[in-house]
């Protein structure tokens, strides 16, 4: 995707669209998937037929929340979130055999932003503006998130790599291994599709009501 230069003394506009308000945002939010989840860890060789599917889930459900930053009229960043029982069942089913309500879940899905546009703290207002939809509504115990699972001797792994672990843990989210998620996509230089398991973050959100 094209991007313009970085104007780094103009800040990000941040807004926030829900449910069926999210439709004309979604060719934005597919091409920063796969610009974006091309990169480590996921590796991901996506594509627009899949993304137009996959993302009709944001308008299915009217609690869904996609937070996008602009730069001027240029979309850089996003970040969605729906209720985890809005979502598919290969997220869903990793709760069956525990003690915690999906209904009582909001997921944060993906936060994707353009290389040249991170850390300038987009990516805690991703988490605050997400965090505080699922709080409006006063009925969710938990938010959480998926992360996928690399070993550490892949060999694709950046030298000198460094993950997010840090970011989420000050962010309150603590890796519940015994949470996990398994999903087919297609990898980067691989012949079809590959499976990856992804392990769930969680964090407890404090009620309003």
């Amino acid at each position: 995707m094209d991007v313009k230069p970085l104007d780094t003394a103009r800040p990000l506009d941040v807004r926030c669209y829900n449910g069926a308000a999210i439709e004309p945002w979604l060719g934005h939010l597919a091409a920063l998937r796969i610009a974006v989840f091309r990169d480590w860890p996921y590796l991901y060789d996506g594509d627009e037929d899949y993304e137009a599917q996959y993302l009709k889930i944001y308008l299915q459900s009217p609690r869904s929340v996609a937070v996008l930053a602009f730069d001027g009229d240029l979309v850089v960043g996003a970040s969605t979130g729906l209720p985890l029982a809005d979502e598919s069942e290969a997220f869903t089913q990793s709760f069956a055999q525990t003690s915690i309500n999906p209904a009582e879940v909001f997921y944060c899905g993906e936060s994707v932003l353009l290389p040249q546009y991170r850390g300038r703290g987009i990516g805690h207002r991703f988490f605050d503006e997400r965090e505080a939809h699922a709080r409006s509504y006063g009925d969710y115990a938990w938010t959480a998130f998926c992360a996928v699972d690399r070993e550490p001797t892949h060999p694709r792994r950046p030298a000198f790599q460094r993950g997010n672990d840090a970011f989420w843990n000050k962010r309150g989210y603590r890796a519940r291994p015994e949470l996990r998620a398994r999903l087919p996509w297609r990898e980067v230089g691989q012949a079809g599709e590959v499976d990856h398991t992804l392990t769930f973050w969680l964090r407890p959100l404090e009620r309003t009501r």
